[in-house]
C-alpha cells in the first residue's frame, strides 16, 4: 500500500505501542503467549489501514489476531483503529511479507488472511505476489494440517492465475466464488479496499483452501 510520507509517523507509532511487535522473530513459535486464553492464532498478510483487521478482532474476542503490513503510515491507522475501538486480541508487525518463515514456527498458525494483495501483473514480477508458490509453501509450513487460508481479491487475473498454484502446494479448495456479496457469504468483513471496489461495482473473488496433512 503506497501512502504519503507522515511527518508524525514516529510519535503515533509510539502512543500505540502496546499493539505494536518490534522483535517478532522472538515471538517465533510463542505467539499464543501473548493472549493463552484464545484458542486460535489467525495471521493477515498486508492488513493495509486494518478495517478488516479491527473488525475480525472485535468479532471473534477468542482468537489471537496478528496483522502484518509493511507501509508503516497504513499500520499506524490500522493500530488506532484497533486501540480506539479497546481491542486486546489484536498486535501489528510492520515488516515485508518475504520475511514471514522467520517469525512463525511450523503448525503454529490456524487461518492466514489475503485480502486484496497487489496483483503485480507483469509477468517478471510474479515471484512478489502474495500467492506465488514461494509465498504459499512458507504460509503451508507454519499451518496446522487443515489450517485454512482465505484469499480475496478484486483483480481477476490474479485470483484465476493463483489457483493451480494453490493446488500445487498441497491445499484444498474449500470454497471459491468469483461474487463474494452475490453469494451472500457470511460472515464477512469488508476492508478499506473491497468497500471501494463494491462501490465501483466490481465484483469480488474469495476462495478458501485447506492445508492437506501429510505433504
Amino acid at each position: 500500500m503506497r501512502m504519503r510520507k507522515m511527518k508524525n509517523l514516529e510519535p503515533r507509532m509510539e502512543r500505540c505501542a502496546a499493539l505494536r511487535i518490534q522483535a517478532p522473530e522472538e515471538k517465533k513459535g510463542h505467539w499464543r503467549e501473548l493472549k493463552p486464553e484464545c484458542t486460535q492464532l489467525w495471521v493477515e498478510v498486508g492488513c493495509g489501514k486494518g478495517k478488516f483487521t479491527a473488525e475480525t478482532a472485535q468479532a471473534n474476542p477468542d482468537v489471537l489476531l496478528i496483522a502484518v503490513e509493511r507501509c508503516r503510515e497504513a499500520m499506524v491507522v490500522a493500530m488506532e483503529k484497533a486501540r480506539d475501538m479497546g481491542l486486546t486480541n489484536v498486535y501489528y508487525i510492520d515488516m515485508d511479507v518475504a520475511e514471514i518463515e522467520n517469525i512463525f514456527a511450523p503448525g503454529e498458525i490456524d487461518r492466514l488472511f489475503i485480502n486484496f494483495p497487489d496483483p503485480w501483473p507483469r509477468k517478471k514480477n510474479a515471484k512478489r505476489r502474495l500467492t506465488h508458490p514461494r509465498q504459499l509453501m512458507q504460509y503451508r509450513d507454519f499451518l496446522v494440517d487443515g489450517g485454512e487460508i482465505w484469499f480475496k481479491t478484486d483483480d481477476t487475473a490474479l485470483f484465476t492465475e493463483s489457483m493451480p498454484y494453490f493446488d500445487a502446494c498441497g491445499f484444498e479448495l474449500r470454497y471459491l466464488t468469483s461474487d463474494l456479496h452475490a453469494a451472500g457469504v457470511t460472515p464477512n468483513y469488508i476492508s478499506e479496499h473491497e468497500m471501494k471496489f463494491t462501490a465501483l461495482g466490481v465484483p469480488i473473488k474469495f476462495a478458501r483452501f485447506a492445508k492437506k496433512p501429510g505433504r
